[in-house]
């Protein structure tokens, strides 16, 4: 039996949507199997979401929320790599979602919170203003660049199957093209944690330079 349109809340519809984009994949969203999901016509969404697009903000924002920032230690560099580290944890929970969240435009207050805490950061380990957001800029690039690839976004060029491995390996050989047949092994596997500590720190080698 459907719900009646009083007794729902955003907040349910926002769940709703989150359950089914982890379990189905966010394009596979609808505002009408959002509606099945929490027993309603799809009608009675528009009380909560103009849209499907605004559900997808919506979404986007309820999962940022959940985050939670890393209590700072005084060690800038140290407290920059708490906060990547502890958002990568975050992301990997929501593996369908969080591309979503890499990839919208927000103001909401839970992107605003992170992104005043890396400045805070910044600025009081003696970055200039303008240079901190400069830097907030390049890690936010660093961090959303290597979680997408990490979450299948964008290209690897390997994988983890060792069968698929060996395919992989004989493919880039076959192109003939030197420096990637020069490193196709190599290639043909990832270690995400390792990449993206591996990017991190050239963004933050990067930023210590401006202080030296």
């Amino acid at each position: 039996m459907a719900r009646a349109r009083r007794d729902l809340t955003r907040e349910q519809v926002l769940s709703a949507a989150l359950r089914l984009a982890e379990r189905d994949g966010v394009t596979s969203l609808t505002m009408r199997k959002v509606a099945k999901e929490v027993g309603v016509e799809a009608m009675s969404l528009y009380n909560h979401v103009a849209d499907k697009e605004a559900m997808l903000d919506g979404l986007a924002d309820a999962v940022l929320a959940m985050f939670e920032l890393p209590d700072p230690t005084g060690d800038w560099v140290a407290d920059v790599r708490a906060v990547a580290h502890a958002f990568r944890r975050f992301a990997v929970q929501y593996p369908q979602t969080a591309p979503l969240i890499l990839t919208r435009q927000s103001y909401s207050p839970a992107l605003l919170r992170v992104a005043d805490t890396v400045l805070g950061v910044l600025i009081r380990a003696g970055f200039a203003p303008a240079t901190a957001v400069h830097g907030m800029r390049a890690l936010l690039a660093s961090v959303v660049g290597v979680l997408l690839r990490e979450m299948g976004a964008s290209p690897t060029l390997a994988g983890d199957d060792p069968v698929s491995r060996e395919r992989r390996v004989d493919r880039v050989v076959a192109s003939e093209l030197p420096n990637l047949a020069l490193v196709a092994a190599d290639l043909s596997v990832i270690d995400h944690e390792a990449e993206f500590d591996f990017t991190l720190d050239l963004a933050l080698e990067s930023l210590q330079r401006i202080l030296e």
